[in-house]
């Protein structure tokens, strides 16, 4: 490729880090901090607007941050690298001292497991505050999608998750990783993610297209998950062992989730019809 055939490409040559002098500031951690604190800000206004207790929302962060976050990080150790981590178990820690000491930040983690950690301490926080879990999961399932858009972006910034090689006019030139002309994955992600908020934001508003609780829940699941599955033709394997399978591991982790969103959305929808009511 020669240097002129760059042009019509997006070079990217972000640096991962907000300060290049200060390592453990960086763009990914930026993201999520601020991904939190919108989608913080999304759940307090609907508790505002449905007139719960919004003190409420303050334990309901802490549970689900710490959920998410060992969620992501363990999905990431389980489903994508397990044998590296036994082999090498202080990695699992946000430094390293091999060949020097480097702070690595929490690198690694995996958005599937992330909503199965959020999941479980979500069933942490219903038990202890006597909350319905559906309920609550059609409201959370709002705000983080909101997140899942700030997470991608700061893949984004990070340059990794990247996609596969092309000729599109919009590819990017992750300079980071080589010179080859790749599909946005991130951001093609990020995008959609703000759809699907926008999408589940205006359905709860309206009030207009559901009467039972499951049904935003079924209805964000599904999407996100099926444009998972769908993105995933376009990004680069991210462990070699995806090679050898008939679909990649974040397609594989995805149909259970989608499954689950339509069994939601049509059981929210069926007994809406009967007038039985999800608790």
């Amino acid at each position: 490729m020669n240097d002129l055939s760059l042009i019509s490409y997006i070079i990217w040559n972000v640096d991962p880090r907000i300060f290049p002098s200060i390592d453990i500031l960086r763009w990914y951690g930026l993201m999520w901090s601020l991904g939190m604190f919108a989608a913080f800000k999304v759940m307090t206004y609907i508790y505002r607007k449905e007139q719960q207790y919004v003190k409420e929302t303050d334990q309901l962060l802490v549970y689900l941050a710490i959920g998410a976050i060992l969620g992501a990080r363990l999905g990431h150790i389980f489903f994508y690298d397990f044998s590296y981590y036994w082999q090498h178990p202080i990695e699992l820690l946000p430094f390293r001292f091999s060949p020097e000491f480097e702070f690595t930040g929490i690198s690694g983690l995996a958005s599937h497991g992330g909503i199965i950690g959020a999941f479980l301490a979500l069933l942490l926080f219903t038990h202890k505050y006597k909350r319905s879990y559906l309920w609550l999961l059609d409201r959370l399932i709002i705000a983080g999608a909101l997140l899942g858009c700030f997470i991608r972006f700061g893949n984004l910034m990070n340059s990794e998750i990247i996609g596969i090689e092309t000729n599109v006019k919009w590819a990017f030139i992750f300079t980071k990783i080589d010179m080859l002309p790749r599909h946005p994955a991130q951001l093609y992600e990020s995008i959609f993610y703000l759809f699907t908020f926008i999408l589940l934001f205006t359905v709860w508003y309206s009030r207009k297209f559901y009467k039972n609780n499951g049904f935003l829940f079924g209805l964000g699941i599904l999407l996100i998950f099926a444009q998972r599955f769908f993105i995933e033709f376009f990004k680069v394997d991210q462990v070699p062992f995806e090679k050898y399978l008939p679909l990649n591991m974040g397609q594989l982790l995805s149909v259970p989730f989608i499954l689950i969103g339509l069994a939601s959305l049509i059981l929210s929808i069926r007994l809406s019809k009967k007038n039985v009511l999800i608790p």
